[in-house]
């Protein structure tokens, strides 16, 4: 039987929210000194190729392609956050720890989902640019320039295609069967997904940590790093 690393010592899996690149996971490399750290891309984003994307299954098919045989720690923001309990109920055995940021079982109605893609298949991403900044990030940040150009690099396609995998996300009923060590991270000023329903994930499972870092919105590993990374050096 293959001896896998030990976890403190193995592969660390980053996947990110829907519409920013792995650069936004920048703040937490020096966290993970020491580390094999793979950071994904979703289609369209960051320069991947844009690929036929029909649920966040196929999401987290690519993650275990692009990780080979390994085992690994997996953090996962939002659709990342998703992904990342796709995972634990489709391939249990390849994850040691799992955490969570500001992520959520079901992302609200499947409409609004749908109406996104066309929206910017017909229009472009620049149509919507500021309402997500305005999600991810509290009036204090200061970098928000930067972001938006993450925001409109990303290929409208492969954007609108995730939509469509959101639209067809719902894990309520499935999250207690995950048992994979997990970490639940919130934001206290995150209105995509606040603290009460990132801990609502953390409830549904068995020995889930819940914590909230202030003062952030959505991008909390990118507006509170320091605090982020305590919690991960903490838990991983």
């Amino acid at each position: 039987m293959a001896a896998w690393p030990a976890p403190e010592r193995g592969l660390v899996v980053l996947c990110g929210s829907l519409g920013a690149p792995s650069a936004m996971w920048d703040a937490q490399l020096p966290a993970l000194a020491g580390r094999e750290v793979l950071r994904v891309d979703h289609p369209g984003h960051g320069g991947a190729p844009v690929e036929d994307v029909h649920d966040i299954g196929d999401l987290a098919a690519r993650v275990l392609d692009a990780a080979g045989d390994r085992r690994f720690a997996f953090v996962g923001l939002s659709l990342g956050g998703a992904v990342g309990m796709r995972l634990a109920l489709d391939a249990p055995d390849r994850l040691e720890k799992l955490v969570l940021a500001c992520t959520a079982t079901r992302f609200g109605e499947p409409a609004q989902w749908l109406e996104r893609a066309a929206t910017v298949r017909a229009h472009g991403l620049g149509v919507i640019v500021d309402a997500v900044l305005a999600r991810w990030f509290t009036p204090a940040f200061e970098n928000v320039d930067a972001y938006r150009e993450h925001f409109l690099n990303i290929d409208p396609e492969g954007y609108a295609r995730c939509c469509e995998a959101l639209s067809r996300f719902d894990l309520r009923e499935e999250l207690g069967a995950i048992s994979t060590p997990t970490l639940a991270i919130a934001a206290t000023e995150d209105p995509t997904t606040p603290p009460g329903v990132v801990e609502g994930v953390a409830d549904g499972i068995a020995g889930a940590r819940f914590e909230v870092l202030a003062d952030a919105a959505h991008l909390v590993n990118v507006e509170r790093p320091d605090d982020f990374n305590r919690l991960l050096e903490e838990f991983l």
